[in-house]
């Protein structure tokens, strides 16, 4: 592993630990040149993902796009960034246990405004309003209707 500080190739493992529940490795480094520690941690490479949109237009799936959808759900909310990347993380968890080589990006906005529900009812209508398009206030009466009486 190459130091980020200096460049150099020969670097030391000075710890190791599983990481994000197991499902990655952080490992505690320090470069033989200048002396500096850093961290680094291991991931499984994942299986390409590809996301069907609603036009039947493919993509690449992209964690990025998940969390701009959540953090604009969650803006001036009371939760945490931890929070919400606990969450992303338990959603992409749900979506690569599939094993399914491409998902609907419908089904990708079913999960993420399940775990938005559970998490903070003004970020779940937030992103429902985004998600469903909403076309007039009567359609997002509706969904709050939906929402209070659980």
């Amino acid at each position: 592993m190459r130091c980020p500080f200096c460049g150099e190739e020969d670097t030391k493992v000075i710890d190791s630990r599983p990481a994000d529940e197991g499902n990655s490795i952080r490992r505690r480094r320090q470069c033989d040149q200048c002396g500096k520690r850093f961290t680094t941690y291991e991931k499984v490479e994942a299986i390409p993902l590809v996301v069907i949109k609603k036009d039947l237009t493919r993509e690449p799936y992209d964690r990025i796009k998940v969390e701009r959808g959540v953090f604009r759900s969650c803006h001036k909310r009371p939760i945490s960034v931890t929070q919400m990347n606990t969450m992303i993380d338990k959603i992409e968890a749900e979506i690569f246990n599939l094993g399914a080589k491409e998902i609907k990006s419908s089904h990708i906005g079913e999960l993420v405004m399940a775990r938005l529900e559970e998490l903070d009812a003004v970020a779940y209508v937030r992103f429902a309003s985004i998600y469903r398009e909403f076309k007039d206030v009567g359609t997002f009466m509706d969904e709050l209707k939906k929402f209070l009486d659980k």
